[in-house]
């Protein structure tokens, strides 16, 4: 058990939210920082086209992967060491990815990257509730934790393009260590002590269970590009499967699970983890077809896209921390939520029906700021609910399973629509046929946006605001 630690003072807890909304923000932009730099890292290190997309998606595997793993260390050993060990983690994967003299090695520094933002999110958000759960300030933390990703994926957009173009490639790595060491000074000052569990981490089930995420990962994330009924395709997703049902029969015998399956009975934490699923399996998508239409069809470079994305990031930071807590505290959690989906869908269809010779006032900027509205609604009490369902032990376990399922979502989407741009547009290479490639995916984004609204219309029975009842017994965990 860790030794006890005095809380910090209230003053405090808005420094220490500043340091959570730096992990969201850190996490988010190592995904998209490197999107300009692909082309220089490729030159650089000899990655072949085939394998280049494995610079993406190590992280993705192994941040995807670990979550569960990374929610439960969170409760066996204490959420701050767990944070502060996964920004070590990060930091050491950023140096090794910048140094990388050959593909393999680049690769593996991804993949500690990974590894290091899946130790990060769970327990950020488990420190979260610490700090603020039973308090007024709750829905404004939640909603400053959530801008931080959309803030963080345009800056890497930014980030990408300047260094690469002013520095070199190394450097969309080595960006994070700064960030890495300042967050590492400030945690024992802002961050609180909280006991570690009494339990053990079964290993067993972390073992099937990252194995069995990661195969499923690496599946979808391959799929278009082998073939969703390719040899590769099918073992991947069957031996995840296989993994997947190994671990859920571990988890029904062992005494000490690594997730309890009890946990999937706690009112609204199911419906909230499909909401948070759907969200990303629309909201990503969205996210890397609009920049695909606004470089390959509207001929925008980096850095206007970049720009162009600035009024959809604005709007959600404002409606995540602004109208959300507001909305969420007269409203309660699901009529956010299923309006939430609704504008998102909304503006997905309105991307649907871009113009091969469209122009960014009219067939981006106001589907755009609809489709972000909606996100901006959403995201907040759908993350909350599923955080304040749970068991104050398992803050942790809850967080991890939050953040996988928004994980899972984002790459299961993306795969998804990338199939399907790829087949409407038919391997065409010139503007009409990206655009309609583009626009189904758009429209079949909508339509998993229209299926998160019917789910959580049916499945989330009673409105409610995150559960402040499960944040304050968190804190009465931190030890005094």
């Amino acid at each position: 058990m860790s030794a006890p630690s005095v809380s910090p003072p209230a003053r405090r807890r808005w420094l220490g939210l500043g340091l959570i909304a730096a992990a969201q923000f850190v996490v988010i932009m190592d995904t998209s920082i490197i999107g300009v730099a692909l082309p220089d890292i490729q030159a650089a290190l000899g990655f072949t086209p085939e394998s280049l997309s494995w610079v993406f998606n190590a992280y993705v595997v192994a941040f995807g992967g670990l979550l569960l793993l990374g929610g439960r260390l969170s409760d066996v050993f204490g959420a701050r060491r767990v944070f502060v060990t996964g920004w070590v983690t990060l930091l050491l994967g950023s140096v090794l990815a910048g140094a990388a003299g050959n593909a393999a090695v680049e690769i593996a520094g991804r993949a500690v990257q990974g590894a290091g933002a899946a130790l990060i999110a769970p327990a950020a958000l488990t420190l979260l509730m610490t700090m603020f759960g039973g308090t007024p300030e709750l829905p404004k933390a939640f909603a400053v934790y959530g801008a931080a990703a959309p803030i963080g994926g345009t800056a890497g957009v930014f980030l990408g393009g300047v260094l690469t173009e002013y520095a070199s490639w190394p450097w969309v790595f080595y960006v994070t260590v700064p960030i890495a060491l300042v967050v590492i000074a400030l945690t024992p000052l802002a961050l609180p002590r909280v006991r570690a569990g009494r339990g053990r981490v079964d290993l067993g089930g972390a073992i099937t269970a990252t194995l069995g995420l990661a195969a499923v990962v690496y599946g979808v994330v391959r799929a278009p590009e082998v073939g969703w009924a390719s040899v590769e395709t099918l073992v991947a997703l069957g031996a995840g499967a296989a993994l997947l049902i190994g671990f859920f029969a571990i988890q029904a015998r062992s005494r000490q699970p690594l997730l309890r399956l009890g946990i999937f009975r706690a009112p609204q934490l199911g419906a909230a983890n499909l909401a948070q699923l759907l969200l990303g399996a629309a909201w990503v998508p969205m996210w890397f077809f609009l920049n695909l239409y606004l470089q390959n069809v509207l001929g925008a470079g980096a850095f206007a896209s970049g720009a162009a994305l600035l009024p959809m990031t604005a709007l959600i930071v404002v409606g995540m921390t602004l109208a959300a807590p507001r909305l969420l505290a007269r409203f309660g959690a699901k009529p956010l939520i299923v309006t939430g989906f609704v504008l998102l869908t909304a503006g997905l269809a309105w991307l649907g029906i871009a113009r091969p010779d469209g122009s960014y006032v009219v067939d981006v900027l106001p589907a755009s700021l609809v489709a972000a509205l909606g996100m901006a609604i959403a995201f907040v009490p759908s993350l909350g609910t599923a955080i304040g369902a749970a068991r104050p032990e398992e803050t942790g376990v809850a967080s991890g399973l939050v953040n996988t399922s928004y994980q899972i979502g984002s790459a299961v989407g993306l795969a998804a629509m990338a199939a399907v741009a790829a087949a409407v547009s038919q391997g065409g290479t010139d503007v009409a046929a990206a655009t309609s490639g583009y626009s189904a995916a758009f429209l079949g984004a909508g339509a998993i946006a229209a299926v998160g609204a019917l789910v959580t219309a049916a499945f989330l029975r009673r409105p409610a605001a995150p559960a402040p009842a499960a944040g304050a017994a968190a804190r009465e965990e931190v030890a005094a």
